[in-house]
């Protein structure tokens, strides 16, 4: 059963940054397709950033040109880096592990809060 932990979440001020990490206990990269989400209450699941095992990614209209989604495959990390944050990027983030479409493990969650 993969693992997958996520942290950096906080409090930051609009305008800030935050880079949150999602380890994963084994490595997956070369068979997973690796997202981050996000939810806020009463709302679905928005899917945020994709890195594929190919390297190619895809961001959400939303967060395009203010978030990079990137891996380390040694350390067996996704990285979400959060630049130029809103207070509509508040949420729980989640790390999600997918084969093809399905979606095989999740993390935690972090809580991201973006406030003056």
């Amino acid at each position: 059963q993969v693992q997958l932990v996520e942290s950096g979440g906080g409090l930051v001020q609009p305008g800030g940054s935050l880079r949150l990490s999602c380890a994963a206990s084994e490595s997956i990269f070369s068979i997973y397709t690796m997202n981050w989400y996000r939810q806020t209450p009463g709302k679905q699941r928005e899917l945020v950033a994709t890195i594929t095992t190919g390297g190619r990614t895809n961001y959400a209209a939303s967060v395009k040109g203010r978030f990079t989604i990137s891996r380390d495959n040694a350390e067996n990390t996704v990285y979400l880096q959060m630049n130029s944050l809103k207070p509509e990027d508040t949420a729980v983030y989640y790390c999600n592990a997918a084969y093809y479409s399905a979606s095989a493990y999740w993390g935690q969650g972090t809580q991201v809060t973006v406030s003056s």
